[in-house]
């Protein structure tokens, strides 16, 4: 038999619930809507931004109501964390997954069948198999909650085939309620989510796609490296963790090792490690201080970490949606956290050809180039980054949002169609053979080897470009390639060759305006815009609290937010309880958690004085 703590009793009301076992005092946004109507019997889809309280739209209705509360998740690694969270507070979950050892499994169905879990994980592939529902069929049930839902839209940026089947629970269990959640989806993804799972009729419930304590920034790649080690340098608090996001896999070790060479506890992860490797990388991302994962989109969905304190990304994501879930796995406990992207004009060449030669059809790709020029449109702002961001989403937001680099410091926007001019001159007056790197020697009039090899000294275009620098005309090239007048030539050695829309500049009669270029690695470091809450920067009871929950979760072997998270680390230093009634009232001090920590907890805080 499992180590199961009680199985909640039913019939609380929702706000008990919420206070005695979560410890938190009210709902936040539209919890307390959506937790009604689920109470009610109604299905619905929830759109609702990372860090935004997901989870406790269904936590809490599945322990109010009779039953069994199934939840749906995409990942095993996703599944542990969140039972493992559970169990902290007290509740009786548990997960069937594939990797679960058979003796556990049998236990966790013998438990099943007594009645002794109240809120089981399962993955879709597992829950749509015909034992697993003959068996749901006999239970009661509280509901059912499709977590990570974007993954049953074609057009979504995690596409799961397996969910495609989650329909069906429409036709099996009519009178149960159903709810999807998801923290990404465009307005297409959302009509396919309602489609797929038979929610068409029901209501969503959109909380808003803002995250207003990531201060979001954007450069072209200039020094990969040393931009990457000042973001990391000004966005860091010492204990949190950090991803670097890689668009290869070879990418990710190069930097991983790097990274361990700079002094940083650097892990790496991609989709070709061995499934142990990938279990140790998730493992020790999850417990450890200050550790840095470099890795590909393959990891993320599965993080559950609240004091990511900041997100790199190293190449150009591919769509918006894919940009805003993976910075978003940052700052989830709301306190101030950091993205930075590094980008260049190969980045938008090879996804502009990649999506060119896939076997996708017609209409996919069709999508798949508007999401990535949104994506590239965001890189290339010069106003608001989160404004733009947000419009992808169907929402709007405030012409100076305050926290990205374009409205912390606006970028000069000048009449570049001259020098756009000379470099298209220079492309074709060289035969279109020729990178970057050759082209920005001729114009700057520089007599290197090869424009002796090639006579391209004789050139007209030879040394017209005196005037700027090589960063400057980089940074031309870069955005005539972003407004799709040059192209790279991505299967031949990256020359730059001029498209149709390059004609109408040429000719002058199109007015091109371009960013002046100006490296930024981060915003400028403040402590208020770090991960320790500003006042307990330096406090001596914080400190110590901190380092008890260290001890406590490594002899748990648990990730230490699961212990308390820092806000409730904070407001028990500032508050200083003097008893356990006093404790009680912290918000994230529930009553499991009170029984497990109050002795030591209040311990701390009187020989703190």
């Amino acid at each position: 038999m499992l180590d199961q703590p009680r199985q909640e009793t039913t019939g609380e009301a929702p706000e008990e619930i919420l206070h005695r076992v979560f410890g938190h005092p009210d709902f936040r946004g539209r919890q307390e809507e959506i937790v009604r109507h689920v109470m009610a019997g109604g299905s619905g889809l929830v759109l609702m931004p990372t860090g935004g309280g997901k989870s406790l739209c269904f936590q809490v209705p599945a322990l109010c109501r009779p039953g069994l509360g199934i939840v749906v998740s995409p990942l095993i690694a996703l599944m542990e964390d969140q039972v493992a969270a559970l169990r902290q507070q007290g509740i009786a979950a548990a997960a069937l997954h594939s990797d679960l050892p058979e003796e556990q499994a049998r236990e966790v169905r013998r438990d099943l069948g007594r009645g002794a879990v109240k809120l089981l994980y399962v993955s879709p592939e597992r829950l749509t198999l015909d034992g697993t529902l003959d068996f749901l069929s006999r239970r009661d049930l509280a509901l059912f909650a499709i977590d990570e839902a974007h993954c049953v839209s074609q057009w979504g940026h995690h596409f799961r085939p397996e969910y495609r089947g989650l329909g069906l629970l429409a036709e099996r269990f009519p009178s149960v309620p159903r709810l999807a959640l998801t923290a990404t989806a465009d307005p297409r993804t959302v009509e396919d989510i309602r489609a797929q799972l038979r929610l068409s009729d029901s209501p969503v419930f959109r909380g808003g796609f803002d995250r207003p304590n990531i201060f979001i920034s954007a450069a072209p790649r200039e020094s990969e490296r040393g931009q990457l080690r000042a973001f990391i340098k000004a966005a860091s608090d010492g204990t949190g963790a950090g991803i670097v996001y890689c668009g290869s896999r070879a990418r990710t070790e190069q930097t991983a090792e790097w990274l361990r060479a700079d002094g940083h506890d650097a892990l790496c992860f991609h989709a070709g490690m061995e499934p142990e490797a990938k279990r140790e990388a998730h493992r020790r991302f999850a417990r450890g201080d200050a550790v840095v994962m470099a890795a590909t989109i393959a990891f993320g969905m599965g993080i559950d970490r609240p004091d990511v304190r900041w997100v790199a990304h190293l190449d150009l994501p591919r769509s918006p949606e894919s940009w805003y879930q993976e910075i978003g796995r940052a700052g989830r406990d709301g306190l101030p956290a950091r993205a930075l992207l590094l980008y260049g004009a190969g980045d938008i060449a090879l996804a502009r050809h990649r999506i060119q030669e896939s076997p996708a059809p017609d209409e996919q790709k069709r999508i798949e180039r508007a999401r990535l020029e949104a994506m590239v449109s965001i890189a290339e702002a010069a106003t608001c980054r989160r404004r733009i961001l947000l419009r992808c989403f169907g929402e709007d937001g405030p012409e100076n949002c305050g926290a990205c680099d374009v409205c912390r410091n606006p970028p000069r926007l000048f009449d570049g169609t001259v020098p756009a001019q000379k470099l298209l001159s220079a492309v074709l007056r060289t035969g279109r053979r020729f990178g970057v790197g050759h082209l920005v020697d001729v114009l700057r009039g520089r007599m290197t080897d090869k424009v002796a090899q090639f006579a391209h000294d004789r050139l007209p275009t030879f040394g017209v470009g005196k005037d700027f620098s090589d960063q400057a005309w980089r940074g031309v090239a870069r955005q005539l390639v972003a407004m799709g007048a040059l192209d790279v030539a991505i299967e031949s050695h990256g020359e730059l060759v001029p498209t149709d829309a390059a004609r109408p500049i040429l000719k002058g009669e199109q007015k091109v305006m371009l960013r002046a270029e100006t490296v930024t690695a981060a915003a400028p470091r403040d402590r208020a815009g770090r991960g320790t809450p500003p006042a307990m920067a330096g406090d001596p009871l914080f400190d110590a609290l901190r380092g008890w929950r260290k001890r406590e979760a490594e002899a748990q072997g648990l990730p230490a937010y699961m212990i308390f998270s820092n806000e409730t680390l904070a407001s028990i230093a500032t508050m200083r309880p003097q008893d356990a009634e006093d404790l009680a009232m912290i918000p994230g001090v529930g009553r499991s958690k009170l029984e497990r920590y109050a002795e030591d907890v209040l311990r701390v805080v009187r020989e703190a004085g």
